[in-house]
């Protein structure tokens, strides 16, 4: 076990996971971090996704419980849109393994730039709650599981999907929609992880030890989130999907990149 612990890549994982859970639970992306990694160790997508899948367990929970006792998030009122997430999350992991992946860097960069210039240029983003724009079942119904797909099906980004649905359409403040991103996280990583489980489709060793760092950058990056507000967690977000944005453009497989011929 020490000699898997010490082996150069798993500690770069490691570490990977830790930054990945920190950065995670203050604006999402930590896929950004973990993905590329585990897909440099040498496994192969599909076991990559559900591998990430098993480590982001242990961030999203470890978030999710931080905010939770910060008195940020109620938990049970969130339980209809966590089942639908749930639901959407195993239906996108099933799709998963039989399309492609690489299609969804063809739109995604535009998602993500998008998301990135609604939190830097919209006015009166902050940690106050405004005008709710959509009724909670009808976001239970239609946004949960909608992001839930995303992230069973490909993942990266799917946290800032997450608050940018609260903020805009549930009215809630920057810190708010944070909090309650992190019960549908850990619901969709749920979905994903037990369906990738299924097909055997997951690094367990790999998964764990990765996942015990995710837990203590989450813990760490909770605190960091629930002490500044939106004064760390809006640029943050901007940031992580601009270079996401940028990292899924500078493959040279991109379709996206291929069609504009860049």
């Amino acid at each position: 076990m020490l000699e898997f612990l010490f082996d150069p890549t798993v500690l770069i994982l490691i570490f990977a996971g830790l930054l990945a859970g920190f950065i995670d639970s203050i604006a999402g992306g930590g896929g950004l971090i973990t993905i590329p990694a585990l897909m440099l160790s040498g496994l192969p997508p599909v076991e990559t996704l559900g591998t990430n899948k098993l480590q982001g367990l242990f961030g999203s929970f470890s978030a999710m419980v931080a905010y939770a006792r910060g008195g940020q998030v109620n938990i049970r009122k969130q339980i209809l849109q966590a089942t639908m997430a749930f639901i959407g999350s195993v239906i996108g992991a099933l799709v998963a393994t039989l399309i492609p992946v690489k299609l969804f860097q063809a739109f995604l960069p535009v998602l993500l730039i998008i998301v990135a210039c609604y939190f830097a240029f919209k006015p009166n983003l902050n940690d106050i709650d405004k005008q709710e724009r959509m009724r909670p079942i009808i976001f239970s119904l239609t946004m949960a599981p909608l992001v839930g797909f995303y992230d069973g099906i490909f993942g990266p980004g799917a946290g800032s999907f997450y608050m940018l649905a609260f903020v805009s359409l549930s009215g809630f403040g920057i810190l708010k929609a944070t909090a309650h991103t992190k019960l549908l996280n850990f619901s969709s990583n749920l979905g994903g992880f037990l369906t990738f489980a299924v097909m055997g489709s997951i690094n367990v060793k790999i998964g764990i030890a990765m996942g015990i760092a995710q837990f203590i950058g989450a813990q760490l990056g909770a605190r960091v989130a629930m002490k500044t507000g939106a004064k760390l967690i809006k640029p943050l977000l901007v940031i992580v999907c601009v270079i996401l944005a940028y990292k899924l453009l500078e493959a040279h497989d991109n379709p996206l990149r291929q069609w504009l011929n860049f």
